[in-house]
């Protein structure tokens, strides 16, 4: 019924865009999973058939919990539901176990929980302004970022092609985000009340009596939550923490934009100080109790996983693995390298593992933890120094995400959701961030395709990509249709070469002699190919967020 009053009021539009997807969710539960659906059962079975004291300890598949706490409880509470479906799912001896019912209890859990993530598009689309406002219903800003957010093609098929639960989880992220930049009370009279940082300009007294009181507590609760769930939102904790002690902590600026010092609230500190800490003893306590931290951190963080996952995450790493492979292949032919003196372990065998580089220094996790704190901290400082509102906020989060995954060790190809996700919000609001976000978005997805290495896949992701990249482009297009074009001829031709190379990979080399001897390329060339697009992303969304806090310094003066 949604669908036939699409454009009869704000609720009934998105209501449709959620019902739809939720749909398309559902035709997509027959298809192939991968490891990762094996991985949860058995996190299921762990959580239901063991005490606390040894969930993380639990090994005998090869699965192990090695996500935080509060996603273990999650697993717990499902698998109170699971046993409704399938009693032996919850057995721990029971190996790659998928029945029928296994199999549509993990696939609706997922869409189930989408709901979260479902709510908070709606809330981040209440923050998206509403100047550029066409006549028609598809050029509204807000509908835009819902199709963007809600059909986004790569959370499609890792959720419910592949398998995870990455959409309630990013679902606590938006509504971090949106938490931060909402105050209690009228919208309209937030605007007239807060300052390019996001602070009042009226007094105290008068923003209490409007009833605008900050949300950024709330905000700061629901992150601190977040990362007890899932780890990897540590890559973006700089941006937060930053953002809420210049914004929170300090209660006034100076006209230039600086920080009135004598403004910082001690309490405000030690109010968000609190808030981490309870939610780290709710989640860490019991393990702090039975002297198990170690044990919980070294599932945590697996540092002998290899500096590159199985996949070849489009990174720098990307580029500087292929750099290596390429100068020992011509140090071979030209007979510079002693066949005997090559490592065994491959970094194209699809296997997670440690391995030494052949000509270039092999890469340690020290080194990758330097190399991305040097990416980030530009990003940071224009955050504290030069701020620009939630725009600035969301920018920062963005290269603090696309930075980690630049530079960060053993990074999964997935992880570039964490970047896209966030940018969307950006996209809609100017020109500059709208193009940045379609080369991010566009190479950052096919990146993603050789986790759908089957070939009743293979159609499924090609249609469900270009749709939304389609989708996407002429969107965006006609919502900057004023402004000067999207991309130049180098970025469109760059982005027109994904369609050469995914027949290249997956329609011409199957059948050359090359598939047997050099199984690796498909995956050398797709990595290789979009780590350019996504270096080339990262580096012009910095060049962007500088450019823009010098105009602003200089604007101020």
């Amino acid at each position: 019924m949604a669908a036939f009053t699409i454009a009869t009021g704000t609720g009934n539009w998105f209501s449709a865009l959620a019902l739809g997807v939720t749909l398309l969710k559902c035709l997509l539960i027959p298809t192939y999973h991968s490891t990762d659906f094996e991985v949860h059962r058995n996190w299921l079975a762990i959580t239901h058939s063991l005490p606390i004291s040894q969930w993380y300890y639990e090994a005998t598949s090869e699965w192990t919990l090695d996500y935080p706490p509060f996603f273990a409880w999650f697993e717990y509470i499902l698998s109170h539901v699971a046993k409704y479906f399938d009693q032996e799912m919850l057995n721990v001896h029971n190996l790659n176990y998928s029945s029928s019912r296994t199999l549509l209890f993990q696939r609706f859990s997922v869409i189930f929980m989408d709901v979260l993530f479902v709510y908070a598009v709606r809330e981040c689309c209440k923050c998206i302004d509403g100047k550029k406002v066409g006549k028609e219903l598809t050029e509204k800003p807000k509908f835009i970022l819902s199709v963007l957010l809600l059909w986004n093609f790569g959370l499609l098929i890792v959720d419910h092609i592949h398998f995870q639960y990455n959409g309630f989880l990013f679902g606590l992220m938006l509504l971090s985000i949106a938490r931060l930049f909402q105050r209690q009370g009228l919208p309209i009279l937030s605007r007239l009340v807060l300052n390019s940082w996001g602070q009042a300009i009226l007094p105290r007294r008068l923003t209490k009596v409007l009833g605008l009181q900050k949300r950024h507590m709330e905000g700061a609760f629901l992150f601190a939550v977040l990362l007890h769930f899932k780890h990897i939102y540590l890559y973006v904790a700089p941006a937060y923490g930053v953002y809420l002690l210049r914004s929170y902590c300090f209660t006034a600026n100076k006209p230039d934009g600086s920080i009135r010092w004598k403004s910082f609230s001690f309490v405000r500190v030690i109010s968000l100080g609190l808030v981490v800490f309870l939610v780290s003893a709710l989640s860490l306590g019991p393990f702090l109790a039975l002297n198990q931290l170690p044990q919980v951190f070294s599932r945590l963080f697996p540092f002998k996983r290899g500096l590159c996952h199985a996949y070849w995450a489009p990174n720098f790493w990307a580029l500087y693995n292929a750099l290596d492979k390429v100068l020992s292949v011509i140090g071979l032919k030209l007979k510079f390298l002693d066949p005997n003196n090559i490592p065994k372990a491959s970094m194209t065998s699809g296997l997670v593992q440690q391995f030494q580089h052949t000509v270039l220094p092999s890469v340690t996790p020290l080194a990758t933890l330097i190399c991305t704190l040097i990416a980030i901290l530009p990003s940071i400082f224009c955050l504290w120094f030069k701020p620009q509102g939630p725009r600035g906020f969301l920018r920062c989060l963005t290269l603090c995400a696309l930075s980690s995954f630049m530079f960060g060790w053993h990074v999964h190809e997935k992880a570039i959701l964490l970047a896209i996700l966030p940018m969307s919000l950006l996209s809609v609001g100017k020109a500059g961030d709208a193009s940045i976000f379609l080369i991010l978005t566009t190479t950052g997805h096919y990146s993603l395709f050789p986790l759908l290495f089957t070939a009743p896949e293979l159609p499924i992701k090609i249609l469900l990509m270009l749709l939304f990249t389609i989708y996407s482009i002429s969107s965006l297009k006609t919502l900057f249709r004023k402004e000067k074009p999207l991309f130049n001829w180098m970025e469109t031709f760059y982005l027109l070469g994904l369609g050469p190379l995914e027949v290249c990979c997956e329609f011409v080399f199957p059948f050359t002699s090359w598939k047997v001897k050099y199984p690796f390329i498909p995956l050398l060339l797709t990595s290789v190919y979009c780590a350019v697009g996504i270096t080339y992303a990262w580096f012009k969304l910095y060049v962007s967020v500088l450019i823009d806090s010098a105009i602003g310094k200089t604007k101020k003066q």
